[in-house]
């Protein structure tokens, strides 16, 4: 009777060699020559005994592994004898997982400690090979020192988890489809019948995937780096570093644009890095670094892909990222809640205030909570209550233990967890804070919106650049497409207030509709002084027909200053409808400055500042002259977008563009002269300034040579856009006369 070879790992008593052996090709590749029939051993329950022959060592390890499986305890190699006369392996002595006992490796050791798994366990069996080349028992110990593994948990066991090819072959599929680790494993236990005949665990199928992954990015990791060289060459604002040996897929990347770098000069105040690609259930490990422009709009901050995910990378990552952001810390940053990444930003960002995505919370509780969810069609809508709706410390506490108490959760280990980390993702917590999100109970709901549409689950290495570039273009796009709007298209005024043309004239349409909003509301929300001290009014803000939810302003009179209970001012920007209503019964007319983020408003990105006060660049080189490339590159845009309109305009766009090319030339020569023979030409800091005069002058050029580039191209596609509309005239004119003959025969 052919003996088919239980799921096989071997350990050994050394871990790392452990692994090596254990492993020989990636996850537990099992080689068929195992498979081979023995006839000695043709009762599937048969004992081991003293004298029991084997054909070869393998086949007796199979026996003793499919025997331990049967009894329940799991096995590993331990010594060996070699033979002095050719060094083959002679004797091997195969033992229970818990033989021995763990090594001391010392109170120092760096190293996490494991949980220890060895008692000592004699159970055992020694091989010997004899003169004939079979391999039979010498020594045998069926004794254990330890409670056996019951048959339904025996598939947990080390040395009986394999992940078999046809297993392989599924999880591809379903990763290929978008399905996460979870997911798969519920496919596979339905497939085999239960989870114990899965033959491995889902840290197993976690494992797979992810090494799949890695081998998927394959040649794709060169064609990235590949790309990042050519950006860096054709743009010298270009960003990029690696860790590690990115090429063979083991290390790190991370890059920014010019205009992800300038955007986090204008919108650097809140960051959100996205980790939502980096799930086993999507091809590539991407992780984009994002916020919110002036128009409320996803905007880039840079980019990076992940293959190596310990704490040090993080570092490594948030460390880079914050170089090629000049070193300027943001005000608040929000991620998922992994631990390890929550260390290296405490690390790198000991002052930004961090924040768990709301999003992800919600949806790991889904898969924590399952079986209440299932159980208590109610408790969904009520925990989101309680996280979003509750406006005070007290009032969540209290909702919260109600809420664990109505469903008896007060032993749940997940949500004692998230109770012990509440100061980083429930809303109550946060909201005196800047995250730049219209709503406090918004919640990062569109964490990854950057790049929705663009990358899925089965977007690979060489489609992302080409992915990436269309999502940058679009988001571009969209925004220019509001600047236009903002600037062309007057906002609709619902009231007679001074207050809300002063906002129309000052923010950009969408948060000008926000805080129209916000002030029409003013009207349903009378506000009442319960307390006056002189230099500060208590006023009473409450909606008609709701004084259960009022909520409190503080308004010093002098300085028109006010703080209100609710805190919408402080993490979103944005003056809220109870401090509008104080100013309404206060007579304040228009907005004061100190509520005007310039963030939000139409000069965002410039240096003109809010209510036409001029602000002058920054006097650093790097950030002058980032402003500088960010304002010529919109300028740039929005000529050649105008000169592309006709042959006419285009031909006179190209002709401004070579006056100015010129007019550059000519000012780089001058300001040479003029440096050259200047009294003060000598010394560290005038040769220090002639190399950024030149330095700019130089980046200019550049510029005007793209655009130049780019208006090249354009002629070239309008060109042949008009060629095409000509044969189509010819092919209709010549199909008209054929009807006209028709017509008159």
């Amino acid at each position: 009777m052919d003996i088919h070879p239980p799921n096989l790992a071997i350990e050994f008593d050394d871990d790392t060699t452990a692994l090596d052996l254990e492993h020989p090709l990636p996850f537990d590749h099992y080689d068929p020559a195992l498979a081979q029939p023995l006839s000695t051993l043709g009762d599937p329950n048969l004992e081991p005994y003293e004298g029991m022959e084997f054909d070869s060592e393998q086949a007796a390890r199979i026996f003793y592994n499919s025997y331990a499986r049967r009894i329940g305890f799991s096995t590993r190699v331990s010594v060996y004898q070699r033979s002095r006369r050719d060094g083959s392996i002679i004797c091997r002595q195969i033992v229970c997982s818990r033989e021995g006992f763990r090594r001391d490796a010392g109170q120092n050791s760096s190293k996490r400690q494991r949980t220890i798994t060895r008692v000592g366990c004699k159970a055992q069996i020694t091989v010997k090979k004899q003169t004939s080349g079979k391999w039979a028992v010498s020594k045998l110990v069926k004794e254990h020192n330890h409670e056996l593994v019951p048959p339904d948990k025996v598939h947990c066991l080390r040395s009986h988890r394999h992940v078999s090819g046809p297993a392989r072959s599924l999880i591809d599929t379903l990763q290929a489809a978008g399905m996460g680790p979870s997911g798969v494993m519920s496919v596979l236990i339905k497939e085999s019948g239960g989870v114990n005949n899965v033959g491995f665990t889902k840290v197993d199928c976690q494992n797979y995937m992810s090494s799949s992954r890695q081998r998927t990015l394959g040649s794709g990791g060169q064609v990235v780096f590949d790309y990042l060289k050519q950006m860096q060459t054709e743009d010298p604002a270009f960003f990029y570093a690696v860790q590690g040996d990115f090429g063979n897929s083991t290390g790190n990347i991370f890059w920014a644009d010019a205009h992800s770098r300038m955007n986090y000069n204008h919108f650097g105040d809140t960051v959100t890095f996205d980790t939502t690609y980096r799930t086993n259930r999507y091809r590539v490990p991407f992780a984009p670094f994002t916020g919110w422009n002036h128009h409320g709009q996803p905007v880039l901050f840079g980019c990076a892909l992940l293959l190596n995910e310990s704490e040090s990378s993080f570092v490594w990552l948030f460390q880079t990222w914050l170089a090629a952001m000049s070193g300027h810390h943001p005000i608040s940053i929000t991620t998922d809640q992994d631990r390890i990444i929550r260390a290296a930003v405490a690390q790198v960002f000991p002052g930004t205030r961090h924040r768990f995505c709301k999003w992800n919370v919600f949806r790991e509780a889904q898969e924590k909570l399952s079986d209440v969810y299932h159980s208590h069609p109610t408790f969904e809508a009520e925990f989101q209550r309680c996280i979003n709706v509750t406006e005070t410390v007290d009032e969540f506490e209290s909702c919260w233990e109600s809420l664990l108490l109505r469903y008896s959760l007060g032993d749940n280990e997940w949500l004692q967890s998230m109770y012990n980390t509440r100061q980083h993702w429930v809303p109550v917590y946060l909201r005196d804070t800047f995250f730049g999100e219209m709503s406090i109970n918004q919640g990062s709901d569109s964490i990854n919106s950057y790049f929705d549409g663009y990358i899925n689950a089965s977007t690979n290495a060489q489609v992302l650049i080409k992915q990436y570039e269309k999502a940058v273009a679009s988001r571009y796009e969209k925004e220019v497409k509001a600047d236009y709007d903002t600037l062309n298209i007057a906002p609709a005024l619902k009231t007679p207030s001074p207050m809300e043309k002063q906002a129309a004239n000052l923010y950009t349409r969408k948060i000008f509709m926000k805080f129209q909003d916000e002030l029409v509301e003013t009207l349903a929300y009378p506000a009442t002084a319960i307390d006056d001290s002189g230099l500060e009014v208590m006023y009473r803000v409450a909606k008609f027909g709701e004084d259960h939810q009022a909520h409190f302003v503080k308004f010093n009179v002098f300085g028109k200053k006010a703080s209100c209970s609710c805190q919408m001012f402080e993490f979103s920007g944005i003056i809220c409808k109870h401090v509008l209503a104080v100013f309404r019964v206060t007579n304040v007319l228009s907005l004061p400055s100190h509520y005007i983020l310039k963030r939000w408003t139409r000069n965002a990105k410039s240096g003109v500042a809010v209510d036409g006060c001029t602000v002058e660049l920054p006097s650093n080189t790097q950030e002058s002259y980032a402003a500088r490339y960010d304002n010529l590159c919109h300028e740039a845009i929005k000529f050649v977008r105008e000169g592309t309109g006709s042959i006419h305009t285009f031909n006179v766009a190209m002709d401004a563009l070579h006056e100015a090319a010129k007019k550059v030339a000519s000012a780089k020569k001058n300001d040479s002269a003029v440096i050259k023979n200047s009294p003060f030409n000598s010394g560290q800091q005038l040769q220090s300034g002639f190399e950024n005069q030149e330095k700019k002058i130089q980046e200019l050029s550049v510029e005007l040579e793209d655009a130049s580039r780019r208006c090249e191209s354009y002629r070239a596609k309008l060109a042949a856009v008009l060629k095409d509309m000509e044969e189509q005239k010819l092919k209709m004119s010549v199909k008209v006369q054929n009807v006209r003959l028709i017509l008159k025969d």
